[in-house]
């Protein structure tokens, strides 16, 4: 069984014992969040897709870690010729959560 869900703009293939990181949530570290923003849910075969969301269908999930920092991507600039180089680094903040049930 296997839902696609909406969680903070971004949509994730999830399964009951999954572990994905999303983008930073409001809950603390320890906390129970659902998601009802449920676009897909196969339940061995039987698929049911919502207009825009299936109606009455959970994820539940736990967050396993509420502060870590993806790799690090680089930011390079360069005019040619001009002698013009500028370099910046940036690490999203996500959090880090647990699949519990999907209902």
């Amino acid at each position: 069984m296997y839902a696609i869900v909406d969680i903070a703009g971004q949509q994730f293939k999830v399964e009951a014992g999954n572990e994905i990181f999303v983008n930073r949530l409001a809950a603390a570290k320890g906390a129970a969040v659902e998601f009802n923003k449920v676009l897909l849910v196969d339940a061995e075969g039987a698929v049911k897709i919502g207009s825009p969301y299936v109606e009455g269908a959970v994820v539940k999930a736990t967050v396993l870690e509420d502060d870590v920092k993806a790799d690090k991507v680089l930011v390079f600039k360069k005019i040619r010729r001009k002698g013009f180089q500028k370099c910046n680094g940036h690490r999203q903040k996500l959090s880090k959560i647990k699949i519990d049930a999907i209902a």
